[in-house]
């Protein structure tokens, strides 16, 4: 594995640590840096979150997530952002730096390094900001992103508020297993997905609860979730998810709300 992990260091750019350098250049008689000397401040993000605002939607499988990204993306000018279709296109697509490394992983059964998600994202972040927008929100290098079922995971979360912008709101759609299964099951007739079965939602029900709950805890602690039941009719969801937006851009919201 330590090939693969040098080659998504290669491929996002990212340097190694020059070990040794000090004494190194002590042999050759140069004067070592003073013990005192000033350590490098961290990197700030990619994008000022002042401008650049970033939703994270969140929910279990079934909770109506792409429904709802799509009204709101009418509504309010958003760019929607989903990680899982960003990454089955970057593999497929001709010339991709990471279109080989994400087949691999994915042929292997495992998760996709985090780091090409982030990055991904990152690079569709700045694309659509480069582009000339007619909508609210999106003048003097001002944007709006809704970025749909990430993060999954801790480390995700905390890795992409750092690196590439921090957060504005989670929007978390919650409603009962037995809903999103009931939903999911009706899907099923006509997806033709091979995980759209009981057994297979039932995992990942579990996994969510595992790995993605925490980040809702999290989030919640800073004050930025906002809770919205999704088990009424998708034209009720929507309009509580539109109240919530509209004073979160307003300003209005402070504090973890619920609707």
């Amino acid at each position: 594995m330590p090939a693969i992990v040098d080659k998504i260091a290669e491929a996002l750019h990212l340097k190694k640590h020059e070990h040794g350098h000090a004494q190194s250049s002590a042999v050759h008689g140069a004067s070592a840096e003073p013990a005192t000397a000033s350590v490098a401040s961290p990197k700030p993000p990619v994008f000022d979150h002042k401008k650049v605002k970033v939703f994270f939607v969140l929910g279990g499988p079934g909770a109506g997530k792409g429904t709802q990204c799509a009204n709101l993306v009418k509504d309010f000018g958003f760019c929607h952002l989903s990680a899982g279709d960003l990454l089955r296109a970057e593999q497929n697509r001709e010339g991709s730096e990471y279109g080989e490394l994400i087949r691999k992983y994915i042929r292997e059964g495992q998760i996709v390094p985090m780091e090409i998600t982030i990055k991904l994202l990152e690079n569709a972040m700045r694309a659509e900001l480069a582009k000339t927008h007619e909508s609210e929100g999106w003048a003097d290098g001002e944007g709006r992103f809704l970025v749909d079922g990430f993060p999954r995971k801790m480390d995700q979360a905390l890795k992409f508020d750092e690196d590439v912008c921090l957060s504005t709101t989670v929007l978390f759609f919650t409603t009962t297993e037995d809903e999103m299964l009931k939903r999911l099951l009706e899907r099923a007739k006509t997806s033709g997905r091979e995980d759209d079965n009981e057994e297979s939602i039932r995992k990942r029900f579990r996994v969510y609860k595992e790995q993605t709950m925490p980040v809702i805890e999290h989030y919640s602690k800073e004050g930025k979730v906002a809770t919205i039941d999704a088990t009424a009719t998708i034209e009720d969801v929507h309009q509580k998810a539109k109240e919530i937006v509209t004073k979160v851009l307003a300003g209005e919201v402070g504090s973890d709300i619920t609707a």
